[in-house]
């Protein structure tokens, strides 16, 4: 069956200038290009074209999960509020949920993730361990309500997302489990053509323990990521460690207090003694669920709230205001030091190990101290990964300096265990007799996201660049101008079609071929063929949209060359 599309008939409308509020590539090119429409913030419409290459990149998701005998099935987006507050999922999500209720007073909310649904849904269907194990997975919309969407359907408030859930009696279950999602992650962005790290993560509002990103590096992403030039190891900058070394610190002489005037910063207190910020302890106070808690990392470096709040999870982590010291006189603000902090539990960085020794405040208003030694003038009560890692860090693995780079993120997969059975009490009975506690594994693909990562990665400065895999055809068809290459184009792409190849054919009438060209290059299909200048001696010019390398063919030949291609 012919699959041509005329363009005539398809509705497409190119922009020749880049929208006004589009800051990243694949926003400015899919709107120029005719592939989206924006509604409202981070709300977006899927035209003709682009819903072509949404389906596509679902195709491929479904292929590779039916291929590890996952199951496809839909639950709803509409959930009700009591799932996720046994979960506790209610309240953590905070602001980035969308809750509504109906007419009766009932509290909903648009799912923005379904572990607990699925949960639920197999509590309901499997009771015995010979019902186990099973994959479930939908592609469907999920919602969030973000602060500040932005970059077009990079990161917006509705959006498409494959969810998928396994369900094992056992931990190597869920680890084989685990493993088979990881490939066909894996085999799904080669088939898409996303260029990808697999990446250690944080488990974040999701749960769990195992945790790894799929990362696709580009200038837009919002994700920074560290990677070992030298060996394999990547990971989120979230999940990078440093292993805690202590010293020997004997050598260290007795605490001498400084004056230290007007220095409540590191660089006036570095600059006032003459001595480098890494020779200072910074003492961050943060309150924990209400808590004051001091944080302790080297002077030069800076506090990542990210990794804190992850460490800390669930409490709720935000930074301590001027009201705060108001009757506290153990903290004196700008000159606070961990010696003699009784009242406030003291977390540090590895860097700040036993025997290493420190400037650091007095807890006196202008008074500083030197010769503070970790385990000697003050104990750390934990010691957690918080500093924002950077560039030169060295390798958790090997020691080599890493390297950052931005990327976006196109999936995450977790080892959740337990979590979320133990919330439902999701049991089978096993093959004993006896009830056995269900584990868990979650592994999402961003559909939409990849649609953006894609054009990130591919487009050039004259438009898309689709793989032939995603591409919404595979080769497009150009009339330049006269009733006889436009009769050509037709022909040419019907025989096509009845090739089995996905046709799209310009033949709009009173268009000049210098827009039908500039249109097919910001359209991206990967090959370009053209009726034009030689068309009445039944010449074609075939271009490939990458490489931009041009010949001429026959029909007979462009149409045994491209079914060739896509064999």
């Amino acid at each position: 069956m012919a699959q041509v599309q005329r363009m005539s008939r398809l509705m497409v409308k190119t922009l020749r200038d880049d929208p006004a509020d589009a800051e990243t590539l694949s926003h400015k090119l899919l709107v120029r290009a005719g592939y989206v429409r924006r509604n409202a913030a981070g709300i977006w419409s899927w035209l003709p074209l682009g819903k072509k290459v949404l389906d596509n990149i679902s195709t491929v998701v479904r292929e590779e999960m039916d291929a590890i005998g996952a199951q496809e099935v839909l639950l709803p987006a509409l959930l009700p509020k009591e799932p996720y507050e046994a979960s506790g999922r209610w309240e953590e999500y905070g602001d980035l949920l969308f809750r509504l209720q109906d007419r009766k007073g009932g509290d909903y909310l648009l799912g923005p993730t379904h572990e607990e649904i699925f949960t639920q849904t197999v509590k309901d269907q499997c009771t015995s361990y010979k019902d186990l194990p099973v994959m479930l997975y939908q592609i469907q919309t999920k919602y969030r309500d973000e602060a500040r969407p932005r970059s077009g359907v990079l990161r917006g408030r509705e959006f498409q997302m494959k969810d998928s859930y396994s369900f094992d009696t056992t931990d190597e279950g869920l680890a084989h489990s685990y493993a088979l999602h990881r490939a066909a992650y894996i085999k799904i962005f080669e088939r898409l053509g996303l260029d990808h790290r697999v990446v250690s993560a944080v488990s974040g509002a999701m749960g769990g323990s195992a945790s790894e990103e799929f990362l696709a590096p580009a200038a837009a992403g919002e994700d920074t990521f560290a990677d070992c030039p030298n060996c394999d190891y990547a990971a989120n900058t979230e999940a990078v460690t440093f292993a805690l070394a202590p010293v020997d610190g004997s050598a260290h002489g007795a605490v001498e207090e400084l004056d230290t005037p007007d220095t409540p910063t590191i660089e006036t207190l570095a600059a006032h003694l003459g001595v480098p910020a890494s020779a200072t302890l910074k003492n961050l106070l943060v309150k924990v669920d209400g808590e004051i808690v001091a944080v302790g990392v080297p002077g030069h470096r800076e506090v990542d709230l990210g990794k804190l709040g992850e460490h800390l999870a669930p409490a709720v982590v935000e930074l301590v205001t001027a009201e705060d010291f108001l009757g506290r006189d153990d903290l004196v603000r700008g000159y606070v030091g961990p010696q003699g902090l009784e009242k406030v539990r003291y977390l540090a960085d590895p860097r700040v190990a036993p025997g290493t020794s420190w400037i650091t405040g007095a807890n006196k208003e202008g008074k500083h101290a030197k010769n503070v030694v970790a385990g000697r003038d003050f104990e750390v009560d934990a010691y957690v990964d918080v500093v924002v890692v950077e560039e030169g860090d060295p390798c958790p693995a090997c020691g080599t300096g890493l390297t950052l780079d931005r990327a976006i993120e196109i999936g995450h997969i977790f080892q959740l265990g337990r979590k979320y059975a133990d919330t439902f009490q999701l049991d089978v009975l096993g093959q004993q007799g006896k009830p056995v506690r269900v584990t868990m594994g979650s592994y999402g693909i961003g559909v939409s996201r990849a649609v953006a990562a894609l054009a990130e990665q591919t487009a050039d400065d004259k438009g898309l660049c689709w793989p032939r895999e995603v591409a919404p055809a595979d080769v497009h068809v150009v009339a330049a101008g006269k009733a006889l290459q436009t009769e050509l184009a037709l022909e040419v792409s019907e025989k096509l079609g009845e090739a089995g190849l996905r046709v799209l054919v310009d033949d709009r009438p009173g268009v000049s071929p210098g827009v039908k060209f500039t249109d097919s290059e910001l359209i991206g299909v990967p090959k370009i063929l053209v009726a034009g200048r030689r068309s009445a001696d039944g010449v074609l010019e075939l271009k490939d949209r990458r490489t931009g390398e041009r010949e001429e063919l026959t029909v007979d030949e462009a149409i045994a060359r491209l079914t060739a291609d896509l064999a």
